[in-house]
């Protein structure tokens, strides 16, 4: 009888767009459309569910106009509250949504939604890398950047962060075992910030 083969537990992806662009001036920067046309958002959730299709989007109610267009790409999609105030808040509400919806899920890419020239192979690279380390990272010339990827022994320290810093706190904990890999995704380091930003 031939023994059954591992059932592969999925990498997750979480994209994380319930920040309050307060930088970006009165308008919603992730519906900004970008050169192509494309809106900053979208684009950057396709290049993560084109990577990882089991992912989770975590948005604020007034960017709601991307609630559908989330879905039909194949999100499930979490709104963040008004009493989520920090981005730590958002990070742990869409990590307890990952658990709730892939309990069984081996790891996370956390993707930021104000990032989106990121290509889907440097992100499936981190995925893939996440059987080698417990925490991945790409770089661009010398430079970390984005998405990071967390295995998901540490989410219980992903629960535990608080304020404005995100993940940082964890990768700052965890440095020495960090698995850095360099890449030609000059996307990882490109966040936008203001409108200038999309020039």
């Amino acid at each position: 009888m031939t023994p059954l083969a591992p059932i592969q537990q999925p990498v997750v992806g979480l994209l994380l767009a319930g920040g309050f662009s307060r930088r970006f001036g009165a308008q919603n920067k992730l519906l900004q459309p970008l050169a192509d046309g494309q809106l900053m958002a979208l684009s950057a959730a396709q290049a993560l569910i084109q990577a990882l299709p089991n992912s989770i989007a975590v948005i604020r109610a007034y960017a709601s106009p991307l609630t559908g267009q989330l879905m039909s790409l194949g999100f499930k999609v979490v709104t963040c509250e008004e009493q989520h105030q920090q981005m730590a808040d958002s990070l742990k509400l869409g990590v307890v949504t990952a658990q709730t919806h892939f309990p069984h899920l081996s790891g996370l890419v956390i993707a930021l939604a104000d990032m989106p020239y990121i290509q889907a192979a440097t992100i499936t690279r981190v995925a893939q890398q996440l059987t080698q380390a417990r925490l991945v990272q790409p770089m661009f010339q010398g430079q970390p950047g984005h998405p990071v990827g967390f295995t998901s022994d540490l989410i219980p320290e992903l629960l535990l962060v608080e304020g404005d810093q995100g993940a940082r706190e964890v990768l700052r904990a965890h440095q020495a075992e960090i698995l850095r890999f360099e890449c030609q995704d000059a996307g990882i380091l490109k966040d936008i910030d203001t409108p200038a930003d999309l020039a």
